[in-house]
């Protein structure tokens, strides 16, 4: 149907057309919000009710490097189960530059550190991580309980600026009015736990990741005070479709996602 044709079977004008270009009428915006509505509703049909193999198309997703190391092969054995015809495009990088490709339509789906309330994006939780800050045992520091201050007298591995931790671990130096040394700035996880298992400093890790170096004693804790909290991982979609082929692979994330559940967080 043709929009002069709607306009006449609505009775209403959809599109101003006194200016040089035509806008939206309020009733034109009304219905553009009726036709996103009845197309997600026609997406979730088509994927909640038709056969698995009749669902096509490409995701494109990013994940931090916490999710790679641990279910995000799962999670794309499942995908290819539920959805066999869906082709995967996954990107690894730090959490600022993955949101940043999201609100930049590069991504259509993220998986990494973050917050359920995060403006701009609809959210699912996908549990919590403990990080704790870690060094080699050959450095002795495991027998203390540290402060800021005295933490910050050590060599640092950190990660870069864009990371999730890097702003909160800052903050943490901060609340006793110091600033800590960095050996070295990562952009990987798993670069910053060699070179603490190397005996070059103290580095900031996610424990699970890591349970055999620390066993095996590669690795020890370093226990401090005021530790911070564990952190939340979500999976972010856009706002503006309450339903889309993205918000399905997250939704399946949410199904293999093994991190600890701090209750249902959904926005």
């Amino acid at each position: 149907m043709r929009v002069r044709e709607l306009e006449r079977a609505l009775g209403v004008d959809l599109f101003d057309r006194t200016h040089r270009n035509a806008r939206l009428t309020p009733k034109g915006r009304e219905l553009m919000d009726y036709a996103s509505r009845i197309l997600d509703l026609s997406t979730e049909l088509e994927h909640r009710v038709g056969a698995p193999e009749a669902v096509s198309g490409t995701v494109r997703f990013g994940v931090a490097e916490v999710v790679t190391m641990t279910w995000l092969p799962r999670l794309i054995t499942r995908i290819a189960e539920r959805f066999p015809n869906v082709r995967l495009e996954i990107e690894e990088a730090l959490t600022a530059e993955l949101m940043a490709s999201l609100h930049q339509a590069e991504l259509e789906l993220v998986l990494a550190p973050g917050h359920t309330r995060t403006p701009g994006v609809s959210t699912l939780s996908l549990g919590t991580v403990d990080f704790q800050w870690m060094a080699s045992p050959t450095l002795g520091l495991d027998q203390h309980t540290y402060s800021p201050h005295e933490l910050a007298e050590y060599p640092i591995i950190g990660m870069k600026q864009s990371s999730f931790h890097y702003t909160a671990l800052e903050d943490w130096f901060l609340t006793e009015h110091v600033r800590c040394r960095y050996l070295a700035r990562c952009k990987s996880v798993a670069v910053a736990a060699s070179m603490s298992m190397a005996g070059m400093g103290v580095s900031y890790l996610p424990v699970r990741s890591y349970e055999q170096e620390i066993a095996q004693k590669k690795l020890a804790i370093v226990q401090v005070t005021n530790p911070l909290k564990p952190v939340e991982f979500i999976a972010a979609c856009p706002t503006g479709q309450t339903y889309s082929l993205a918000r399905a692979v997250a939704e399946l994330a949410c199904e293999v996602s093994d991190f600890v559940r701090t209750g249902a967080l959904t926005r």
